[in-house]
């Protein structure tokens, strides 16, 4: 089985949890037998943005427009170990800001949507030919930059061009930013899609959602032969929220990495009497840091000697620095900034408890990450994670007070840490990706049997 996927994050540039579950899920695709053709935007760090990177082709040459047409550089790329990333010259990355994809492009300056409009193809589902609509004027919200629509339509192109020149038996693309990009390929070569719903506009933004993005999410759902959800709170959302029939969505599960921590971090003599507890994520409405933050004001009440530690940037994160500064937490609540690589192992490895207090979370796999450093897991009951991991302490994300209880539980009482841990280590065992690989690959055989 050969399978072209869309996506725009893969290691080593990671900015959430999905280009770790790409990784996590092609890994296992291969192992299985699979061939990958991994179809990615470059990502420029000529800037100095950490974490970005060049992808070029084998040659070494930059991925442009014009070089897709010609396809001169395709014979030159290799195999390696079942998957081959295939970069397009397309700064495909959210939560950019407008100055950030002026850069990114080479440009000098453009113009937001409110100066001058911004309009859009979109892609009615079901049409066997993809035609223009009315344009529409919108304003991006959510973070996203105002040219991203632009970028998202631009990769689709140029991801269709490597369509046409690939052979391959699927198609798989990974959330709405690659969703027209799997269309088109559809549309282009006949070959069946399966869409994969890592989180959703609902889940993202909440009541103020943005309908285009939402539109494209429901146009790419509808066109797909098949919709992978990450959840069954996913595939909820996506059966009521969208319309799409429920016996086209089939739900698998994000798993991690079965390997033990790579290093062990012994714990610095000067904090070993204190208590350590972790939120790591992107500080956004979504993830619900300002409900964190209320639970360690409550547990500072009881235990003074714990020290809380906000580790991960977005929209939100001025706010909260000047809340922590109102609730005069400062000199126990700590705000790390985005954390890379060894910087988030250690971060796990030196925590006592980690917590994820999420709005909406679709899956959420940082609780897994936690869990190979024997680190004990406090989750919203509004993630999906949740469904895999019935052992974990879970609260709603809103109760801020039941949240503080079992947080000083697990603080107060070492026996209770060891047995969340003790019984999590068996839930592990089953939460592997090789398990959401075969299921993949059972639908990749049953939608191209259908052919």
């Amino acid at each position: 089985m050969r399978v072209l996927m869309f996506g725009w994050e893969f290691p080593p540039h990671i900015s959430g949890g999905l280009g770790t579950a790409c990784f996590g899920m092609t890994q296992a695709l291969a192992r299985r037998g699979a061939e990958i053709i991994f179809v990615l935007p470059r990502i420029d760090d000529s800037k100095g943005r950490d974490g970005f990177l060049w992808l070029r082709s084998a040659s070494g040459t930059p991925i442009t427009e014009d070089l897709v047409r010609r396809m001169a550089w395709a014979q030159q790329e290799v195999w390696h170990e079942g998957i081959r990333c295939l970069p397009v010259d397309s700064p495909l990355v959210p939560y950019l800001t407008e100055q950030d994809y002026a850069s990114a492009m080479g440009s000098s300056g453009t113009r937001t949507c409110m100066e001058q409009p911004c309009s859009s193809t979109v892609y009615p589902a079901g049409s066997h030919k993809f035609r223009q609509r009315q344009s529409i004027t919108y304003t991006l919200q959510g973070g996203y930059g105002p040219d991203l629509m632009t970028e998202v339509l631009r990769y689709s192109r140029l991801a269709a061009a490597l369509a046409v020149q690939e052979n391959f038996d699927v198609i798989h693309a990974h959330d709405w930013m690659t969703y027209p990009a799997g269309m088109l390929a559809k549309n282009l070569t006949g070959k069946p899609l399966v869409v994969h719903i890592h989180a959703t506009e609902y889940d993202r933004s909440g009541s103020g959602i943005n309908e285009q993005v939402a539109g494209i999410e429901r146009a790419g759902m509808m066109a797909a032969d098949v919709v992978v959800a990450v959840s069954r709170l996913t595939r909820k959302t996506v059966i009521e929220r969208y319309g799409i029939p429920p016996e086209k969505v089939l739900v698998v599960h994000n798993a991690v990495a079965r390997h033990e921590a790579q290093r062990r971090y012994p714990i610095p003599p000067r904090i070993r009497h204190e208590k350590r507890v972790l939120f790591l994520g992107r500080v956004t409405f979504q993830k619900g840091p300002e409900y964190f933050m209320e639970a360690a004001r409550l547990v500072l009440q009881k235990i003074p000697n714990v020290r809380f530690f906000m580790a991960g940037s977005g929209d939100m994160l001025p706010r909260l620095i000047r809340r922590a500064g109102q609730l005069r937490m400062g000199s126990r609540f700590h705000f790390a900034g985005f954390l890379h690589g060894e910087e988030v192992d250690r971060m796990f490895a030196l925590s006592d408890l980690y917590v994820m207090p999420s709005v909406s979370e679709p899956f959420g796999i940082t609780p897994l990450e936690a869990m190979l450093y024997d680190v004990p897991v406090l989750l919203s009951r509004q993630s999906g994670v949740s469904e895999v991991l019935e052992h974990a302490l879970k609260a709603d994300f809103w109760d801020t007070r039941e949240m503080a209880d079992k947080i000083c539980a697990v603080l107060r009482y070492p026996c209770l840490a060891a047995e969340l841990v003790k019984n999590c280590r068996e839930e592990m065992k089953s939460i592997r990706w090789e398990n959401a690989a075969d299921q993949l690959l059972a639908i990749y055989h049953n939608v191209h049997g259908g052919r």
